[in-house]
């Protein structure tokens, strides 16, 4: 039996009026997830335990076996790991985006947070600019390292695990009262923004009519990790498929592999098709037993506010990654178990996360069911499943 997990990072959403009073996963249309969802269990799990912020970090850790209540040491130091950082025991990581800030003639502590991903930037413009950042304020207690697009690494020798606000939690508001108490980190974020509003990049970028990445903004503190070994846990040899360093680096502390996929880049035209072939591969021919395709786009649209386009990504998942994922698997002649689900809920309405519980769809390709039912929230809800501890929804994956 080979086991998949498919998440949609962000996927689960409110009913819009929009749409007809549906959710995107409701609305969107997915021929192959409503085909499957009739031969397998549906439900709702709670991936965020309660007391603890609603972050991909917190819910993918949930959704692989780890208790976060447990396990969780930071959202940072997961992504160190994937860059490849040494973190030493006395480190701090912290998560640098850059971001976009709006550039009017006002203090800065009142200007206002206009794009947390700057226009989903590319990983080459921003390590131009992260390279600027670094010239000017690194030094033997802070240094900085390149990440993947808008998000990289600020690691804090001797540092404190500091309360800092996530950008996206705060999209459109004024930044004052979000700025880090710490006097440093605070005066770093305001000196990036001086180094970086005028840099011949972002110059170019708003030529185009593209936000700039003109502000460093720090959160997401913590300690270096220890996951237990994901093998030793769950006796399965697992990859991980994801264009996210935090998945990436969850994936390093656990001892798992990663897949590197060219042009997956967590957008929404990202290489769902590359994704879905390295899971195949890795199922059929390489003797993995296990693998966790993590998708971000759903998430990322739904921090962009638009409806239209987190709609557009469930369809792309639907067409690129679900079906032919089955077709290839079922053709290669392998048994498996599949787990559709998205980490948290990314409402549009509100452009940022909630701990809300979200739909899952399990299904056994050694033992279809016969439903009447579609894969949404409403359907999941009026199942009457419920798994009230996200981390126990893996053991359900491998039936232990």
């Amino acid at each position: 039996m080979k086991y998949v997990i498919v998440l949609e990072d962000g996927m689960a959403d409110e009913p819009i009026e929009a749409l007809g009073g549906k959710t995107p996963l409701a609305y969107a249309k997915t021929p192959n997830l409503d085909r499957l969802s009739k031969m397998s269990d549906i439900g709702m799990v709670h991936t965020i335990p309660d007391g603890m912020k609603p972050g991909s970090d917190t819910a993918n850790l949930s959704v692989m076996g780890y208790n976060p209540k447990i396990y969780y040491s930071g959202r940072s130091p997961l992504e160190a790991l994937s860059i490849g950082i040494p973190m030493k025991d006395t480190d701090i990581a912290i998560r640098c985006n850059i971001v976009t800030i709006s550039e009017d003639d006002v203090p800065f502590e009142e200007k206002t947070i206009i794009d947390h991903s700057s226009g989903e930037i590319s990983t080459e413009e921003c390590a131009i600019l992260l390279e600027a950042v670094k010239k000017e304020l690194q030094n033997e207690i802070y240094q900085f390292y390149v990440g993947t697009s808008y998000r990289h690494c600020l690691i804090w020798d001797k540092g404190s695990v500091v309360e800092l606000t996530p950008p996206h939690d705060v999209l459109t508001q004024v930044i004052g009262q979000y700025l880090p108490q710490d006097e440093a980190l605070r005066e770093m974020m305001k000196k990036s923004y001086d180094i970086l509003v005028n840099h011949p990049v972002n110059l170019a970028r708003k030529e185009k009519g593209l936000n700039p990445a003109n502000c460093c903004w720090f959160w997401g503190a913590g300690t270096k990790p220890m996951l237990s070994s994901f093998y030793e846990k769950t006796g399965k040899k697992g990859l991980m498929i994801s264009a996210v360093d935090l998945l990436k680096g969850i994936a390093v502390g656990a001892g798992m592999d990663n897949a590197e996929v060219e042009g997956a880049d967590a957008g929404l035209h990202t290489n769902y098709t590359g994704k879905k072939d390295a899971a195949v591969k890795a199922l059929t021919q390489d003797g993995y037993d296990f693998a966790y395709i993590h998708i971000e786009a759903p998430d990322e649209m739904g921090h962009q506010g638009s409806y239209e386009r987190k709609v557009q990504a469930i369809e792309f998942i639907d067409e690129k990654v679900i079906g032919p994922l089955v077709e290839e698997l079922t053709a290669a002649g392998e048994d498996f178990r599949m787990l559709v689900l998205p980490d948290h809920p990314t409402p549009v309405r509100l452009r940022t996360h909630t701990s809300d519980s979200v739909p899952y769809m399990l299904y056994d390709s050694s033992a279809p069911l016969a439903k009447d039912w579609n894969y949404t929230e409403e359907a999941a809800t009026a199942s009457g499943n419920v798994v009230a501890k996200g981390c126990e929804m893996i053991d359900i994956l491998f039936q232990k």
